[in-house]
């Protein structure tokens, strides 16, 4: 008996049989490197944004510059906030990759 068309979409709705594989593509090695390199370079841009903004929140704390100062700290919780969202950026994709793989 045949399944109606309805119900193998139903079907396919719940287990569509697809989990992730290593090594299923050529180049994967390679798109590894480039993405590690990205987030090298990321983290480089972000020293030397937070470097920046630390001097132009000295720099405007001791000319009374009140705005300069104010947008050296925003850019240095900013540079932080990049630096740890960097850093963590693996963690978290695995987190909620390994959280969505328990949803049934």
């Amino acid at each position: 008996m045949s399944v109606p068309l309805a119900g193998r979409v139903i079907q396919l709705a719940y287990d569509p049989g697809i989990t992730p594989k290593g090594g299923g593509l050529p180049g994967l090695a390679v798109l590894k490197n480039v993405v590690n390199s990205i987030n090298m370079f990321g983290i480089i841009a972000v020293v030397g944004a937070l470097a920046v903004s630390l001097g132009v929140w000295a720099w405007g704390h001791h000319t009374g510059g009140h705005q300069a100062e104010a947008n050296g700290k925003k850019g240095a919780v900013v540079a932080a906030g990049a630096a740890l969202g960097l850093g963590a950026a693996n963690g978290i994709v695995a987190f909620f990759s390994g959280l969505g793989s328990q949803v049934h």
